[in-house]
């Protein structure tokens, strides 16, 4: 039963375990290649069923959920015990023994902090005295004291899988965090729309094997034309305001943008799309909003980027633009619809975070209209999955 809730813990924070992985894990265990031991069984269980690092964090999670108040039988703890005793008898004297017994940790921490006034870095290899190693010190790596702190070793000496999943040494990889610029392109490379274009130049082997065997052995070499990127991608950013705290990341993202799209568009807006988009940053060269859903509906996806948060009135009534300068006749939420409804297909990337999202009046209210993602590496795989038509793999 244990094992099907941790299963279970699993899918629930979004690990993408298949029940092949998990029988492969199951008859690893069944075949006792395992050691017996909740370390031994943390360690392997993250190599069988983790395939990305991405998930390691959300691992650790799921193993704390279901592990962390797990109790050993009083029978088994007794047994484990009575052999460290026996163990420890082979290396130890009957006064050294004495020293195993548990300290309050407040005691331990005192006399640590009395070791390091008294310049006791490195003491020992072995022994009881001061900070060292392998030793019945309550300070040191590798000791055998169980009331000890343990100092300059990176892994637990007697399976501490609940400490080490406790302490989440990996929510650096968890991929709901903002992106750097290598990440975003790798999200983004499953936008590539690689077709064939231009003259026939490149070798086919397989073609050209095939048509050679057809040919009695004589050779007949098959070209056919590149394959090239023909991905078009217009992209709409929000600028300024409210944006100005995520400059850094969409200027990232739109780096990464143009790195995988060769054929991208780029206009700027404020908040919320007007009669006009701008092809600056300083919103000073003005191109009609209708002009550019003319040119770019028919061969393009749309992406727009923004925190989608302003007033209401800006996107439900004319006029209701921040800028004094923008005379909106028409409600901010008609222009959004018409880019909506033009385009195939359209994705919000909103870099606001995704808990914030129900208390914002705009963000519903745009979310109404198109399809909106997080601004984070898992948000982005999703985005490029809607826009693809695809759902999204495990």
């Amino acid at each position: 039963m244990l094992l099907f809730a941790f299963f279970e813990s699993l899918r629930a924070h979004g690990v993408p375990v298949s029940l092949t992985e998990w029988m492969s894990l199951l008859r690893l265990l069944h075949s006792g290649a395992v050691a017996p031991d909740l370390d031994s069984f943390y360690r392997t269980a993250r190599t069988v069923l983790v395939k990305d690092e991405g998930y390691y964090d959300r691992f650790d999670r799921a193993f704390l959920a279901t592990f962390r108040d797990v109790e050993v039988p009083e029978e088994l703890l007794e047994r484990v015990l009575e052999a460290m005793k026996k163990e420890y008898a082979r290396v130890f004297s009957e006064e050294e023994m004495k020293l195993l017994e548990a300290l309050p940790f407040e005691q331990i921490l005192k006399n640590f902090q009395e070791q390091l006034e008294q310049g006791h870095f490195r003491g020992h290899e072995g022994g009881n005295r001061a900070i060292g190693r392998r030793g019945t010190s309550t300070q040191g790596a590798d000791g055998f004291n169980p009331a000890g702190v343990r100092i300059g070793q990176s892994v637990g000496r007697h399976g501490k899988a609940v400490q080490i999943a406790e302490f989440r040494r990996f929510r650096e990889y968890d991929r709901d965090r903002k992106l750097d610029t290598r990440n975003m392109r790798v999200a983004l490379s499953r936008l590539r729309r690689m077709l064939p274009d231009g003259p026939p130049e490149e070798l086919n082997i397989e073609e050209t094997i095939d048509a050679t065997a057809r040919n009695a052995g004589e050779i007949e070499l098959v070209f056919e034309p590149r394959k090239r990127n023909l991905q078009r991608i217009l992209l709409l950013t929000d600028v300024g305001g409210s944006m100005s705290g995520y400059a850094d990341l969409v200027s990232r993202f739109f780096s990464a943008m143009k790195d995988e799209i060769k054929d991208l568009e780029h206009y700027y807006f404020h908040n919320c799309i007007y009669d006009d988009l701008y092809r600056d940053a300083g919103r000073h060269e003005a191109v009609p909003s209708a002009e550019v859903i003319e040119k770019f509906h028919q061969k393009y996806l749309l992406v727009l980027v923004g925190d989608a948060s302003m007033s209401p009135t800006e996107l439900l009534y004319p006029g209701g633009a921040i800028d004094l300068f923008v005379q909106n006749k028409r409600p901010g939420l008609a222009h959004l619809q018409d880019f909506a409804g033009a385009f195939q297909k359209s994705v919000w990337l909103n870099p606001e975070p995704v808990k914030y999202w129900e208390l914002t009046q705009s963000i519903k209210l745009i979310q109404q209209v198109f399809a909106m993602y997080p601004l984070t590496e898992d948000g982005i795989v999703d985005a490029v999955a809607h826009l693809l038509g695809r759902r999204r793999a495990a």
